[in-house]
């Protein structure tokens, strides 16, 4: 089967406002929280933040998932993950726990941290087996995560920058093969 780009854009058509939509919404996230100081720099509550961020996502699980969101995320949270955007802590955890549910495993493995302002950056490689997608096969990808944290240590903002083609959805059946033809082509 031949797919030209124009037929590629008409399939992606309906998706295009929601790919545009979480820069908007990133955007907002950061403007609406600009003012907000996190725990003191340099101090034990920052260092609990940074590591209960880190030791969360590090092995994170349904269990995980639903004990521990709502105590790493704040109420009002906004998170995108390059796959969906999503605001409030009861939702984020919903979403991880679903997210869990699909996989065997998945570890992440932070690298470094890096402070600009108010913001923590996050450098780290991740390991996840996937249930449904490429069963048994490890998919490692590498990333950075922006995190802005409330007064409690909280995670008032968490917005990934990865690949989500390499991470994900070159591993569907089809999709993958386009993606690969397509970035062959550029």
């Amino acid at each position: 089967m031949r797919i030209t780009l124009f037929g590629l854009l008409l399939l992606l058509a309906p998706w295009i406002d929601t790919w545009a939509d979480p820069v908007t919404s990133f955007q907002g996230a950061m403007k609406s929280t600009a003012s907000v100081q996190g725990p003191p720099r340099g101090s034990a509550a920052e260092r609990e933040a940074v590591s209960r961020f880190e030791k969360f996502l590090g092995c994170l699980n349904e269990q995980t998932a639903r004990q521990d969101t709502t105590k790493v995320y704040a109420p009002d949270a906004y998170l995108n993950d390059t796959l969906n955007t999503i605001h409030g802590s009861q939702n984020i955890r919903d979403y991880f726990i679903k997210t869990a549910k699909g996989l065997d495993s998945m570890i992440v493995n932070f690298d470094d941290v890096a402070i600009s302002g108010h913001n923590y950056y996050f450098r780290w490689t991740m390991d996840t087996r996937m249930k449904h997608l490429s069963p048994g096969k490890n998919v490692r990808t590498i990333g950075v995560t922006l995190v802005r944290f409330d007064p409690e240590g909280r995670v008032l903002i968490h917005q990934d920058f990865w690949d989500s083609a390499q991470g994900v959805w070159d591993h569907v059946p089809l999709l993958g093969s386009v993606i690969r033809w397509i970035q062959s082509k550029i």
